[in-house]
This record gives C-alpha cells, sequence and structure tokens, in this order.
C-alpha cells in the first residue's frame, strides 16, 4: 500500500479521534446540565409548596441560607423600608425588558430582607412605570427563598435606583441598607393586601429541558465520524481493488471490470425502461 495513502488515512482517523473527543467534552458537558436541572427540579417540587415556617427555621440569626431550602416559604413580620427600593433592570417577563421591584423588609428579629414584589413593565420611553406602593405599618408576608445572583460577566451597571442583576451586596450599595446577602424572598402573600400591587412572578418551570437529548446526539455524532471514516476508506480500498483487477484485465486483453459494470446497469436499465412503458 502507498505511503501517502496511509498518511492520509492516519490524517483521517486523527481527525475522526479528534472530533470524537470534542463531542465527547460536550456530551459530559450535556450530562452535567441536566443533572444540575433535576436536581433544580427536586428543589421546586419539595420545596415550592411547603408549609411557610417563620424565617428563623430556615435561616437562623447569624447563620447563611443553605441551598438546599431554595423556594422553600418563609413568614416575615415587620415593615418594607419602602423609601430604599431598588429596581432590577432588563428582566424577561411579560415579553419585554420589565423591571422587578426589591424592597428591602425589616423583620421583628433585626434583619432586613430583600422582598422581590414582582415586576412592572418598561414605560414608553423604557423607563420604569408607576411602582405600586407596599403596604404601610406591620406586615406579614410570606416569601419563596432564593439565592442571589451574580453581576454580569460584562460589567454593565444601571442606573440610579437600579441593579443589572438580584446581587445582593449591589442592592446593598445602591439601597444605603445592610440587607442581608445570602438570599432573598420572592414574595408570594401579603396582609394586609394591598389595593395595588406589582405582577406575580410565574411559578418557575419543571421541564427537565433538551440537554439528554443534545447528550445522547452528541455520542451518535462521535460514533457517526468513525463510521465515515471507515466509509471513505472503504470505498478507496475497493476503488483500488477494482482499478487493480481492471488492469489485469486490459493486460490479459479481457473487458475491464468497470466497463462490464456500466454495461450492466445500462442493460438493467433499458430493460426497467421498457417493463414501465409496456
Amino acid at each position: 500500500m502507498p505511503t501517502n495513502t496511509v498518511a492520509r488515512w492516519s490524517i483521517y482517523i486523527a481527525i475522526a479521534i479528534v472530533f470524537a473527543v470534542v463531542c465527547a467534552f460536550l456530551s459530559h458537558w450535556q450530562f452535567d446540565r441536566n443533572q444540575e436541572r433535576a436536581r433544580a427540579n427536586l428543589l421546586i417540587e419539595t420545596n415550592y409548596d411547603a408549609t411557610p415556617v417563620p424565617l428563623a427555621e430556615r435561616i437562623p440569626s447569624g447563620a447563611a441560607f443553605d441551598p438546599a431550602d431554595e423556594w422553600a416559604p418563609v413568614l416575615l413580620t415587620g415593615e418594607y423600608l419602602a423609601d430604599d427600593t431598588v429596581l432590577a433592570r432588563n428582566r424577561p417577563l411579560g415579553g419585554t425588558s420589565a423591571f422587578e421591584v426589591l424592597v428591602p423588609f425589616a423583620t421583628d428579629d433585626g434583619r432586613i430582607i430583600v422582598v422581590d414584589r414582582g415586576w412592572i413593565p418598561p414605560a414608553e420611553d423604557s423607563s420604569p412605570s408607576a411602582i405600586p406602593a407596599p403596604p404601610a405599618g406591620t406586615v406579614t408576608v410570606t416569601v419563596r427563598l432564593r439565592p442571589g445572583e451574580m453581576l454580569p460577566a460584562s460589567g454593565r451597571g444601571a442606573p440610579e435606583g437600579q441593579v443589572p442583576t438580584i446581587n445582593l451586596p449591589a442592592v446593598a450599595d445602591v439601597s444605603g441598607v445592610a440587607v442581608e446577602t445570602s438570599a432573598y424572598g420572592l414574595m408570594a402573600e401579603e396582609s394586609p393586601a394591598p389595593a395595588e400591587r406589582p405582577h406575580a412572578l410565574e411559578k418557575p418551570t419543571e421541564d427537565p429541558g433538551p440537554h439528554l437529548s443534545y447528550a445522547i446526539q452528541w455520542i451518535l455524532f462521535a460514533i457517526m465520524g468513525f463510521v465515515f471514516i471507515f466509509y471513505m476508506i472503504r470505498t478507496e480500498v475497493r476503488h483500488r481493488r477494482e482499478d487493480a483487477e481492471d488492469a489485469a484485465a486490459l493486460a490479459e486483453g479481457r473487458a475491464p471490470v468497470k466497463r462490464q459494470q456500466k454495461k450492466r446497469r445500462d442493460r438493467d436499465a433499458e430493460e426497467e425502461d421498457a417493463i414501465l412503458s409496456a
């Protein structure tokens, strides 16, 4: 077998191996994302509709938020610090870039928890529309615990009184209030209920997403890469064999194999046309 042929096949196989490694990495990444989504769905299923308990049972004073308590409902009693309201901007809600209304809430045990009261749409000039005021005085609020978000990797900021994400240290800086930075609460209920409130945030989806199917597809792509290389090599070997047989046939004064095969295909086609036209 010619050396250049072996070298070319080696390159084909090397490409297939590299492609398979990339596919394996992407498949592993999708399997990891599927597991993360499964864990997130389990927290929603376990905690979202649980019986609300006092905040101290989920986050004792001086302790930090436990990620296993995400979405768990807790009861807060105290007062809203309405003058220190902060807006989280560019939230994809209601088919628009909405604003989520973050209001610090001073609890009766001395802590200040950020309560996300819901979202408001932008006005025509993309500024926030009117913000419904929270109830004044002593209020009992049921919220679902969430961890804070990361700041944007791009470093983008926000206008005065707003934050680019629900990053709790950023909310503390903008509001000027020493809020709890390990978790915040998504409002579920308020008592007394106000006449008007922001749009409620919907329950998170428990759709597992396409990650498992994507992971399997990447595995199939890796297999298909080797199948394709095998097909190319097999085809080249067959053509070389046929060329060698044709050369031997010509040397012996016989018709080449390829010419015989072409005549046979042409004859079969003519017979098929005759049958169809009959």
